[in-house]
């Protein structure tokens, strides 16, 4: 594994911590894997295209990381359940990204799964985060649902309150659970385009914040983030 980028005598500080990603072999979600397996995580990517998975996972690891993947389609949830089972680290996570995204009702079925299959677990051991990847159109303050794009619009709302009663239910992080939505901009990804001001890795760079931010009482989690500051709803 990597040391940690700012000191490499020391322990990484995700040493032992798996990660997995949906939507990580390429865009916001490979720079968000990028990062993590820096720091030492194990990462496991969850996509449906297996030459995308191949090759991302090969990119990790001649980067250092520990990388590994699942071949599937988020948007069924029956095989999701099945191939999580088999896979020896992802039903262990102790990091879950929400990452896959399509112009389409399909990323609230994505939600639906990862809640269902990873949050118990984490309750269970009480340590954990799920980070949702939504959208500031998804707002209702804001630039969000002012017309157009209604499907990616609506489900970015459902992604949101998805994210903020997951919280509540999860004690808004008393039971060691942390979870939180972000907003990564309009980033050069296949979905932005070529000519969008953001990077992969600047649009990550809230997603790793909030996988290692230090949780105590203070924390304060169930919320969207942007740019590693707070935006309403």
């Amino acid at each position: 594994m990597n040391s940690n980028p700012d000191n490499e005598n020391s322990t990484p500080r995700l040493a032992e911590k798996v990660v997995v990603i949906t939507g990580g072999s390429r865009g916001i979600g490979f720079a968000a894997a990028k990062g993590l397996g820096a720091l030492g995580a194990t990462v496991v990517l969850v996509g449906q295209n297996p030459e995308n998975l191949k090759s991302a996972v090969t990119a990790l690891v001649d980067l250092g990381a520990d990388a590994d993947s699942i071949c599937v389609d988020v948007s069924n949830a029956e095989n999701v359940a099945k191939k999580i089972s088999e896979h020896s680290l992802a039903p262990h996570a102790d990091i879950l990204i929400n990452s896959a995204g399509v112009m389409s009702e399909k990323m609230a079925k994505t939600l639906r799964t990862s809640s269902q299959e990873w949050h118990p677990q984490m309750a269970g051991r009480k340590s954990g985060r799920i980070i949702n990847v939504s959208a500031c159109l998804g707002r209702f303050s804001g630039p969000g649902l002012a017309g157009g794009l209604a499907p990616y619009r609506i489900s970015k709302t459902a992604v949101n309150a998805l994210t903020k009663n997951l919280a509540a239910e999860l004690g808004n992080g008393s039971r060691g659970v942390l979870v939180d939505a972000m907003c990564p901009n309009h980033t050069r990804t296949d979905m932005g385009g070529p000519e969008a001001p953001r990077s992969p890795e600047e649009a990550a760079d809230t997603i790793l914040w909030l996988a290692t931010r230090e949780h105590n009482s203070e924390t304060e989690t169930g919320l969207l983030w942007e740019d590693r500051t707070i935006v309403p709803w």
